[in-house]
């Protein structure tokens, strides 16, 4: 009798185990924040723009509202001349419909800090 518990036991105890395992990984989310579209846009039109340099940092700087349908996503990439002979930094202002998310322009700025 003892030793039909001891089974009973051993496989309570692995399916316990294994369920919490299966209940973990399917619980694992990836969080994007609400800025990851523009982030993108903003990475993907910088190096069409600067198709000689390579992104090497990236700040959100924040969200601005232009008017009332717009919305502006500010963002600062920093960049290096493939030849490594420069490097700068571009403000790029990503303008989008506020309730559609429908994307209307994107604005660069040079800098050198």
């Amino acid at each position: 009798m003892k030793k039909i518990y001891k089974v009973i036991f051993i496989f309570s105890f692995l399916l316990c185990i294994f369920s919490n395992l299966d209940i973990a990984t399917a619980q694992q989310h990836v969080y994007e924040p609400p800025y990851a579209k523009w982030g993108k846009i903003a990475v993907e039109k910088t190096i069409q723009k600067y198709p000689q340099a390579d992104v090497i940092d990236y700040l959100h700087i924040g969200r601005e509202q232009k008017s009332l349908t717009n919305s502006i996503e500010k963002f600062k990439l920093w960049l290096r001349l493939k030849n490594g002979s420069r490097e700068f930094g571009v403000f790029v202002n990503v303008e989008f419909e506020t309730r559609t998310e429908k994307f209307i322009g994107i604005s660069y700025t040079e800098t050198d800090r």
